[in-house]
């Protein structure tokens, strides 16, 4: 028998019992859990969550018949968002754990996925043991297909495999069609390494944040939702700026290397960039400024770092291009040379700038607000 409360703890990380039974988690105590077991088996039989849960309680179950003071719960996160189901999971495990008060927990799991989350229960809460149930399946070849004919009608699962194969197909054929087979594969490649980079880099979380900021904007009324989607077309325009720099520096030049690449497409796409990052932060400051101006001084320097950043990397791509000496490039080596000091300098200029108007808004700030303090007594 161990001293205190265990929290025997089932985590649907993916929010299946919340995607596809309509229960909202947290799920807590031995009554809740069955009903929701229950629920989600109705729903979806093949679930391996369901065998889950009722592990959870079998555990709590043995839990109780030794003795030992438990309580068991089901929390969950999102279906198609996992970022933002690791901090749900965080959340509900907090107010689980303050209901509750256990002093160490069990986790119990469908797979490896859900052990994802350990570190944040452990941050939480001491985990005592790891109980991962695994539903048992026919070793032949129906049982392989028909597991994969499950993954593929997860909608996260297809839209990750059947979208970006459907588009390279799409296009390969497009441009066949066209006349171009040999720049079809070239295409098909580009697009499935892009994609891979997206994913990779975590693009998609991303672009699911401008979204929400977008979604957001909008709802409340604000300004920014304005400057969010005209910095969106401005960031559209600059990266086919810097693509159609690419080509045509390429084109004149087909033995450039891949530091030549990258800096002709900054040199395409940084005036517009920068012109983005400045709209963007307009429309921050604005918003802020109306509704929670006692935060200004924390945005205020944004559109000065942002042209600090979009000079600086200006003037090295130019200087670069231009001591590399490619052809049909408008700029010769020796203004390539005065391009990366005079923008350099720009830079640290708007950079200073900023930092010092920052310093008097603080300093006007706390001056505003021992005025109120003193006022108040």
């Amino acid at each position: 028998m161990t001293d205190g409360r265990t929290l025997v703890l089932s985590v649907d990380r993916d929010d299946d019992i919340g995607w596809k039974a309509k229960i909202e988690s947290p799920v807590v105590g031995r009554k809740a859990c069955l009903e929701a077991a229950d629920t989600l088996a109705l729903a979806d039989p093949e679930d391996s969550d369901v065998n889950a849960i009722f592990s959870a309680v079998k555990i709590y179950d043995e839990l109780i018949a030794k003795g030992e003071e438990a309580v068991v719960a089901v929390i969950a996160g999102n279906h198609l968002h996992m970022i933002e189901g690791d901090r749900k999971i965080a959340a509900t495990l907090d107010d689980v754990i303050k209901e509750t008060k256990p002093t160490s927990c069990i986790l119990v799991s469908d797979g490896a996925e859900d052990e994802y989350v350990v570190p944040i229960i452990q941050s939480r809460l001491p985990v005592a043991s790891i109980r991962r149930v695994i539903v048992n399946q026919m070793p032949n070849l129906e049982g392989t297909y028909y597991i994969l004919k499950k993954l593929l009608d997860d909608p996260k699962i297809s839209r990750v495999v059947f979208v970006p194969l459907g588009l390279a197909m799409l296009l390969y054929a497009s441009a066949f069609i066209l006349g171009y087979p040999g720049t079809a594969t070239i295409i098909v490649i580009g697009v499935i390494g892009m994609y891979l980079l997206y994913k990779g880099f975590g693009l998609d979380e991303f672009i699911h944040g401008i979204v929400n900021a977008l979604r957001a904007s909008m709802s409340r009324g604000k300004f920014s939702f304005v400057t969010y989607s005209t910095t969106i077309v401005l960031v559209v325009i600059g990266f086919s700026s810097g693509f159609i720099a690419v080509l045509k520096y390429y084109a004149s030049d087909d033995s450039m290397g891949v530091l030549q690449y990258v800096m002709s497409f900054l040199y395409g796409a940084i005036p517009w960039l920068i012109v983005a990052g400045l709209v963007t932060s307009v429309g921050v400051i604005i918003d802020v400024y109306f509704n929670e101006r006692e935060n200004l001084t924390k945005v205020i320097v944004f559109p000065f770092f942002v042209m600090a950043i979009g000079f600086i990397l200006y003037g090295a791509s130019t200087f670069i291009l231009a001591m590399n000496g490619v052809p049909d490039f408008p700029v010769k080596p020796a203004v390539g040379v005065a391009y990366i000091m005079y923008s350099t300098l720009a830079g640290l200029a708007c950079a200073i700038a900023g930092v010092i108007l920052q310093y008097f808004l603080v300093k006007r700030q706390a001056a505003q607000e021992k005025e109120a303090i003193i006022e108040t007594i």
